[in-house]
């Protein structure tokens, strides 16, 4: 099953682990999402990512892009219109993601699920 590990040398390692630190940041994955079913506008992301401050979505999108993700377009109208729209590799990186969202709505892993410390 993990045959090709042994080929992921160090420098590749460092990569991926960026990555997974980039995707695993608190709404990142869902701020993708939202981008993925259509959202464009930051009010449309904002309304989509349902406990996300303006401020930190406004973080979150200039990584995203900063990483190539995102793409923002600005629409020069009155007033300026700004559009946002995964990049092919974020489009790429939700196929990626897709076998764990698949497992979560199996499993229903639930993070408001309160665990037993007994």
């Amino acid at each position: 099953m993990f045959r090709d590990v042994g080929t992921i040398d160090d420098e590749s390692c460092r990569e991926f682990q960026h990555s997974i630190e980039l995707v695993g940041r608190k709404w990142s994955a869902a701020i993708l999402l939202a981008l993925a079913r259509g959202a464009q506008r930051f009010g449309e992301v904002h309304h989509a990512v349902d406990g996300i401050s303006n401020r930190l979505l406004a973080v979150r999108l200039k990584e995203l892009q900063t990483q190539n993700l995102v793409e923002r377009t600005v629409i020069p109208t009155t007033p300026v219109e700004i559009r946002n729209a995964l990049t092919e590799s974020g489009r790429e990186l939700l196929v990626g993601l897709m076998p764990l969202i698949h497992w979560q709505q199996r499993w229903r892993v639930n993070p408001r699920r309160q665990v037993d410390q007994s």
